[in-house]
Protein backbone atom coordinates (compact mmCIF):
# COMPACT_ATOMS: atom_id res chain seq x y z
CA UNK A 1 0.00 0.00 0.00
CA UNK A 2 1.65 3.33 -0.95
CA UNK A 3 0.94 5.87 1.61
CA UNK A 4 -0.20 9.85 0.26
CA UNK A 5 -0.32 12.88 2.28
CA UNK A 6 -2.83 15.13 0.41
CA UNK A 7 -2.28 18.18 0.36
CA UNK A 8 -4.51 21.19 0.50
CA UNK A 9 -7.39 19.15 -0.58
CA UNK A 10 -10.79 21.00 -2.34
CA UNK A 11 -14.14 19.42 -2.45
CA UNK A 12 -13.53 18.68 -6.29
CA UNK A 13 -10.44 16.72 -5.53
CA UNK A 14 -11.69 13.88 -3.96
CA UNK A 15 -14.13 12.12 -6.01
CA UNK A 16 -11.98 11.37 -9.24
CA UNK A 17 -8.58 10.49 -6.98
CA UNK A 18 -10.80 8.62 -4.34
CA UNK A 19 -11.34 6.70 -7.62
CA UNK A 20 -8.19 6.65 -9.30
CA UNK A 21 -6.06 5.92 -6.00
CA UNK A 22 -8.22 3.34 -4.58
CA UNK A 23 -8.48 1.01 -7.69
CA UNK A 24 -4.87 1.24 -7.62
CA UNK A 25 -4.27 0.45 -3.91
CA UNK A 26 -2.90 3.83 -2.92
CA UNK A 27 -4.08 5.14 0.20
CA UNK A 28 -4.55 9.10 0.33
CA UNK A 29 -4.27 11.31 3.40
CA UNK A 30 -6.59 14.46 2.19
CA UNK A 31 -5.45 16.96 4.15
CA UNK A 32 -7.08 20.67 3.92
CA UNK A 33 -3.99 22.52 5.12
CA UNK A 34 -1.32 23.99 2.16
CA UNK A 35 1.88 22.23 2.69
CA UNK A 36 4.55 24.71 3.96
CA UNK A 37 7.31 24.52 6.87
CA UNK A 38 4.85 24.10 9.93
CA UNK A 39 2.70 21.48 8.09
CA UNK A 40 5.32 19.12 6.69
CA UNK A 41 5.76 16.95 9.97
CA UNK A 42 1.51 15.79 8.78
CA UNK A 43 3.32 13.45 6.06
CA UNK A 44 5.35 11.77 8.36
CA UNK A 45 4.16 7.99 7.90
CA UNK A 46 4.26 8.59 4.22
CA UNK A 47 5.86 7.58 1.04
CA UNK A 48 4.72 10.66 -1.43
CA UNK A 49 2.75 13.72 -0.91
CA UNK A 50 0.56 15.05 -3.71
CA UNK A 51 0.61 19.39 -3.68
CA UNK A 52 -1.19 22.05 -5.92
CA UNK A 53 -0.07 25.39 -6.77
CA UNK A 54 0.39 27.18 -3.42
CA UNK A 55 1.89 24.78 -1.51
CA UNK A 56 4.98 25.99 -0.73
CA UNK A 57 7.94 23.65 -1.55
CA UNK A 58 10.74 25.40 -0.15
CA UNK A 59 14.37 23.64 0.15
CA UNK A 60 13.63 23.52 4.29
CA UNK A 61 10.06 21.23 3.80
CA UNK A 62 12.06 19.16 1.50
CA UNK A 63 14.46 18.73 4.50
CA UNK A 64 11.56 18.03 6.41
CA UNK A 65 9.57 15.88 4.19
CA UNK A 66 12.78 14.00 3.61
CA UNK A 67 13.22 13.31 7.29
CA UNK A 68 9.63 12.57 7.47
CA UNK A 69 10.07 9.60 5.13
CA UNK A 70 8.66 10.84 2.17
CA UNK A 71 10.67 10.22 -1.24
CA UNK A 72 8.32 11.35 -3.83
CA UNK A 73 6.74 15.03 -4.11
CA UNK A 74 3.57 14.44 -7.15
CA UNK A 75 2.06 17.84 -8.27
CA UNK A 76 -1.30 17.86 -9.67
CA UNK A 77 -0.22 20.59 -11.77
CA UNK A 78 1.46 21.77 -14.97
CA UNK A 79 2.83 24.46 -13.21
CA UNK A 80 6.37 23.68 -10.69
CA UNK A 81 7.23 27.36 -9.86
CA UNK A 82 6.51 26.31 -5.98
CA UNK A 83 8.97 23.13 -5.85
CA UNK A 84 12.38 24.05 -5.19
CA UNK A 85 13.84 21.24 -7.72
CA UNK A 86 17.33 21.58 -7.34
CA UNK A 87 16.68 21.71 -3.33
CA UNK A 88 15.07 18.04 -4.03
CA UNK A 89 18.25 16.22 -6.04
CA UNK A 90 19.46 13.58 -4.59
CA UNK A 91 16.82 13.46 -1.81
CA UNK A 92 13.26 13.50 -3.25
CA UNK A 93 12.09 13.21 -6.90
CA UNK A 94 9.29 15.88 -7.85
CA UNK A 95 6.85 14.78 -10.89
CA UNK A 96 4.03 16.37 -12.74
CA UNK A 97 1.18 16.37 -14.80
CA UNK A 98 2.74 18.07 -17.74
CA UNK A 99 -0.86 18.05 -20.09
CA UNK A 100 -4.05 17.56 -18.33
CA UNK A 101 -6.16 18.99 -20.39
CA UNK A 102 -4.63 22.18 -22.39
CA UNK A 103 -7.97 22.20 -23.98
CA UNK A 104 -9.66 23.62 -20.74
CA UNK A 105 -7.02 26.32 -19.89
CA UNK A 106 -7.20 27.82 -23.68
CA UNK A 107 -11.13 27.41 -23.64
CA UNK A 108 -11.31 29.55 -20.83
CA UNK A 109 -8.59 31.66 -22.01
CA UNK A 110 -10.98 32.53 -25.14
CA UNK A 111 -14.00 32.94 -22.72
CA UNK A 112 -12.54 35.57 -20.80
CA UNK A 113 -11.30 37.34 -23.68
CA UNK A 114 -14.45 37.10 -25.51
CA UNK A 115 -16.87 38.17 -22.22
CA UNK A 116 -14.28 41.09 -22.32
CA UNK A 117 -14.38 42.17 -25.70
CA UNK A 118 -18.14 41.64 -26.33
CA UNK A 119 -19.06 43.32 -22.29
CA UNK A 120 -20.85 39.89 -22.07
CA UNK A 121 -20.64 40.21 -17.94
CA UNK A 122 -21.76 43.83 -18.04
CA UNK A 123 -24.73 42.43 -19.96
CA UNK A 124 -25.57 39.43 -17.66
CA UNK A 125 -25.86 41.85 -14.85
CA UNK A 126 -27.86 44.32 -16.67
CA UNK A 127 -30.80 41.84 -17.60
CA UNK A 128 -30.75 39.97 -14.32
CA UNK A 129 -32.29 43.33 -13.20
CA UNK A 130 -34.56 43.74 -16.30
CA UNK A 131 -32.10 46.63 -17.97
CA UNK A 132 -32.29 46.13 -21.42
CA UNK A 133 -30.26 48.93 -22.29
CA UNK A 134 -26.88 49.00 -24.54
CA UNK A 135 -25.34 51.99 -23.50
CA UNK A 136 -21.94 51.07 -22.66
CA UNK A 137 -21.81 47.72 -23.95
CA UNK A 138 -19.99 48.11 -27.86
CA UNK A 139 -17.44 45.95 -28.12
CA UNK A 140 -15.06 45.37 -31.53
CA UNK A 141 -14.54 42.33 -33.53
CA UNK A 142 -11.75 39.66 -33.21
CA UNK A 143 -11.45 39.10 -36.67
CA UNK A 144 -8.60 40.49 -38.21
CA UNK A 145 -6.61 41.55 -34.97
CA UNK A 146 -3.67 40.78 -34.13
CA UNK A 147 -3.40 38.10 -31.09
CA UNK A 148 0.65 38.14 -29.59
CA UNK A 149 0.87 34.73 -27.95
CA UNK A 150 3.75 34.44 -25.42
CA UNK A 151 4.37 30.47 -24.56
CA UNK A 152 3.67 28.25 -27.73
CA UNK A 153 3.31 24.63 -25.74
CA UNK A 154 0.28 22.87 -25.74
CA UNK A 155 -1.92 25.24 -24.18
CA UNK A 156 -0.26 28.21 -26.68
CA UNK A 157 -0.84 26.39 -29.45
CA UNK A 158 -4.75 25.02 -28.82
CA UNK A 159 -5.56 28.98 -28.02
CA UNK A 160 -3.37 29.81 -31.18
CA UNK A 161 -5.94 27.53 -33.12
CA UNK A 162 -8.89 28.77 -31.36
CA UNK A 163 -7.75 32.22 -32.70
CA UNK A 164 -7.19 31.76 -35.73
CA UNK A 165 -10.84 30.20 -36.57
CA UNK A 166 -11.86 33.67 -34.98
CA UNK A 167 -10.00 35.16 -37.96
CA UNK A 168 -7.02 36.68 -36.17
CA UNK A 169 -3.51 37.13 -37.34
CA UNK A 170 -1.77 35.24 -34.97
CA UNK A 171 2.37 36.20 -33.88
CA UNK A 172 3.77 34.50 -31.36
CA UNK A 173 7.05 34.36 -28.65
CA UNK A 174 8.64 31.32 -27.43
CA UNK A 175 11.93 30.75 -26.50
CA UNK A 176 12.01 27.47 -28.60
CA UNK A 177 9.97 28.09 -31.72
CA UNK A 178 8.53 25.01 -33.27
CA UNK A 179 5.98 24.44 -36.28
CA UNK A 180 3.82 26.73 -38.55
CA UNK A 181 3.39 29.63 -36.02
CA UNK A 182 4.75 33.11 -37.01
CA UNK A 183 7.67 33.84 -34.26
CA UNK A 184 9.01 37.56 -33.50
CA UNK A 185 10.95 39.25 -31.00
CA UNK A 186 9.28 40.15 -27.71
CA UNK A 187 9.39 43.53 -28.33
CA UNK A 188 7.88 43.48 -31.97
CA UNK A 189 4.85 41.18 -30.24
CA UNK A 190 4.48 43.58 -27.61
CA UNK A 191 4.24 46.69 -30.48
CA UNK A 192 1.83 44.91 -32.84
CA UNK A 193 -0.61 42.82 -30.43
CA UNK A 194 -4.04 43.97 -30.19
CA UNK A 195 -4.94 41.50 -27.69
CA UNK A 196 -1.57 39.48 -25.94
CA UNK A 197 -1.94 36.34 -23.74
CA UNK A 198 0.18 34.14 -21.54
CA UNK A 199 0.78 30.93 -21.80
CA UNK A 200 4.44 29.95 -20.54
CA UNK A 201 5.92 28.60 -17.58
CA UNK A 202 6.93 31.51 -14.60
CA UNK A 203 10.59 31.18 -14.31
CA UNK A 204 13.36 33.77 -12.71
CA UNK A 205 13.44 34.99 -16.14
CA UNK A 206 9.67 35.45 -16.99
CA UNK A 207 8.95 36.88 -13.70
CA UNK A 208 7.50 40.36 -14.41
CA UNK A 209 7.56 40.13 -18.06
CA UNK A 210 4.77 42.40 -17.94
CA UNK A 211 6.31 45.66 -16.48
CA UNK A 212 6.01 49.21 -16.75
CA UNK A 213 8.69 48.71 -19.55
CA UNK A 214 6.79 46.51 -21.56
CA UNK A 215 3.40 48.49 -20.96
CA UNK A 216 5.03 51.49 -22.47
CA UNK A 217 5.86 49.37 -25.83
CA UNK A 218 2.07 47.94 -26.01
CA UNK A 219 -1.04 49.66 -28.10
CA UNK A 220 -3.09 51.75 -26.77
CA UNK A 221 -5.78 49.65 -25.68
CA UNK A 222 -4.20 46.12 -25.62
CA UNK A 223 -6.29 43.53 -24.04
CA UNK A 224 -3.82 41.19 -22.06
CA UNK A 225 -4.91 37.52 -21.18
CA UNK A 226 -3.35 35.57 -18.23
CA UNK A 227 -4.30 31.89 -17.39
CA UNK A 228 -0.67 31.03 -16.29
CA UNK A 229 0.68 32.30 -13.09
CA UNK A 230 0.05 35.21 -11.71
CA UNK A 231 3.70 36.60 -11.65
CA UNK A 232 4.39 37.06 -14.78
CA UNK A 233 2.55 40.39 -14.67
CA UNK A 234 3.59 43.15 -12.36
CA UNK A 235 0.28 43.35 -10.80
CA UNK A 236 1.40 47.26 -9.86
CA UNK A 237 2.16 48.12 -12.98
CA UNK A 238 -0.78 46.84 -14.77
CA UNK A 239 -2.71 49.07 -12.87
CA UNK A 240 -1.13 51.80 -13.80
CA UNK A 241 -1.66 50.73 -16.94
CA UNK A 242 -5.07 50.41 -17.08
CA UNK A 243 -5.68 53.71 -14.75
CA UNK A 244 -3.31 55.59 -17.64
CA UNK A 245 -5.88 54.04 -20.67
CA UNK A 246 -2.77 52.37 -21.93
CA UNK A 247 -4.12 48.98 -21.15
CA UNK A 248 -7.60 48.75 -22.56
CA UNK A 249 -8.79 45.32 -20.26
CA UNK A 250 -7.15 42.77 -18.38
CA UNK A 251 -8.10 39.17 -18.31
CA UNK A 252 -6.48 37.65 -15.16
CA UNK A 253 -7.01 33.82 -13.97
CA UNK A 254 -4.30 33.91 -11.79
CA UNK A 255 -2.82 36.92 -9.82
CA UNK A 256 0.70 37.20 -7.95
CA UNK A 257 -0.34 37.11 -4.19
CA UNK A 258 -3.44 34.91 -4.62
CA UNK A 259 -2.14 31.53 -2.64
CA UNK A 260 -3.76 32.91 0.66
CA UNK A 261 -6.80 34.45 -1.11
CA UNK A 262 -8.15 32.04 -3.85
CA UNK A 263 -10.12 28.60 -3.83
CA UNK A 264 -11.83 30.19 -0.43
CA UNK A 265 -14.95 32.06 -0.25
CA UNK A 266 -13.77 35.57 1.23
CA UNK A 267 -17.21 37.29 0.31
CA UNK A 268 -17.91 37.87 4.28
CA UNK A 269 -14.24 39.57 4.76
CA UNK A 270 -12.69 42.85 4.07
CA UNK A 271 -9.95 42.03 1.66
CA UNK A 272 -6.39 42.97 2.63
CA UNK A 273 -4.99 42.98 -0.48
CA UNK A 274 -5.49 46.63 -1.76
CA UNK A 275 -4.00 46.02 -5.10
CA UNK A 276 -6.25 43.11 -5.66
CA UNK A 277 -9.35 45.20 -4.72
CA UNK A 278 -8.52 47.78 -7.08
CA UNK A 279 -8.04 45.42 -9.98
CA UNK A 280 -11.48 44.39 -9.68
CA UNK A 281 -12.96 47.31 -8.98
CA UNK A 282 -11.87 48.35 -12.54
CA UNK A 283 -14.99 48.47 -15.26
CA UNK A 284 -12.42 47.02 -17.41
CA UNK A 285 -10.48 43.97 -15.36
CA UNK A 286 -11.93 40.01 -15.38
CA UNK A 287 -10.69 38.18 -12.60
CA UNK A 288 -11.68 34.34 -11.93
CA UNK A 289 -10.06 32.63 -9.52
CA UNK A 290 -7.50 29.88 -10.76
CA UNK A 291 -10.58 28.07 -12.66
CA UNK A 292 -9.07 27.73 -15.88
CA UNK A 293 -8.18 23.77 -15.49
CA UNK A 294 -11.51 23.14 -13.67
CA UNK A 295 -13.59 21.09 -15.65
CA UNK A 296 -14.68 17.24 -15.71
CA UNK A 297 -11.94 16.40 -18.15
CA UNK A 298 -9.05 17.94 -16.90
CA UNK A 299 -9.89 17.12 -13.20
CA UNK A 300 -10.36 13.05 -14.00
CA UNK A 301 -7.01 13.31 -16.13
CA UNK A 302 -5.08 15.22 -13.07
CA UNK A 303 -6.15 12.07 -11.17
CA UNK A 304 -5.13 9.41 -13.31
CA UNK A 305 -1.54 10.87 -14.64
CA UNK A 306 -0.81 12.14 -11.12
CA UNK A 307 -1.86 8.43 -9.99
CA UNK A 308 0.25 6.60 -12.85
CA UNK A 309 3.19 9.20 -11.68
CA UNK A 310 3.19 7.32 -8.49
CA UNK A 311 2.67 4.10 -9.87
CA UNK A 312 5.48 3.90 -12.16
CA UNK A 313 7.95 5.86 -9.37
CA UNK A 314 7.23 2.76 -7.28
CA UNK A 315 7.43 0.50 -9.73
CA UNK A 316 10.20 0.83 -12.08
CA UNK A 317 13.06 1.81 -9.65
CA UNK A 318 12.20 5.75 -9.21
CA UNK A 319 12.11 6.44 -13.11
CA UNK A 320 9.23 8.11 -14.43
CA UNK A 321 8.24 9.92 -17.54
CA UNK A 322 6.41 12.76 -16.42
CA UNK A 323 9.66 13.38 -13.71
CA UNK A 324 11.26 17.11 -13.76
CA UNK A 325 14.55 17.89 -14.46
CA UNK A 326 16.59 18.83 -11.17
CA UNK A 327 18.70 20.66 -13.25
CA UNK A 328 17.17 23.06 -15.26
CA UNK A 329 13.51 22.17 -14.02
CA UNK A 330 11.44 20.76 -17.08
CA UNK A 331 11.98 16.99 -18.85
CA UNK A 332 9.92 17.66 -21.61
CA UNK A 333 12.73 20.08 -23.35
CA UNK A 334 15.77 18.31 -21.20
CA UNK A 335 17.68 15.77 -22.92
CA UNK A 336 19.05 13.86 -20.19
CA UNK A 337 18.63 10.23 -19.27
CA UNK A 338 15.39 9.21 -18.02
CA UNK A 339 16.80 9.34 -14.63
CA UNK A 340 17.58 13.44 -15.00
CA UNK A 341 21.54 13.75 -14.70
CA UNK A 342 21.62 15.92 -16.96
CA UNK A 343 24.71 18.03 -15.67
Amino acid sequence: MIKVAFYDTKAYDKPSFEAYGGQNGIQLRFLETKLNEDTAALADGCDAVCVFVNDDVNAAVINKLYDCGVRLIALRSAGYNNVDVRAAFGKIHVVHVPAYSPYAVAEHAAALLLTSVRRIHKAYNRTREFNFSLSGLTGFDLHGKTVGVVGTGKIGRIFIDICRGFGMKVIAYDLYPAGDIDYVPLETLFAESDVISLHCPLTDETKHMINSAAIEKMKKGVVIVNTSRGALIDAGALLDGIKSRKIGAACLDVYEEEADIFFEDRSGHIMDDELLSRLISMPNVIVTSHQAFLTEDALNNIAETTVNNILSYYKNDGICDNELCYHCGNIERCKSDRKQRCF
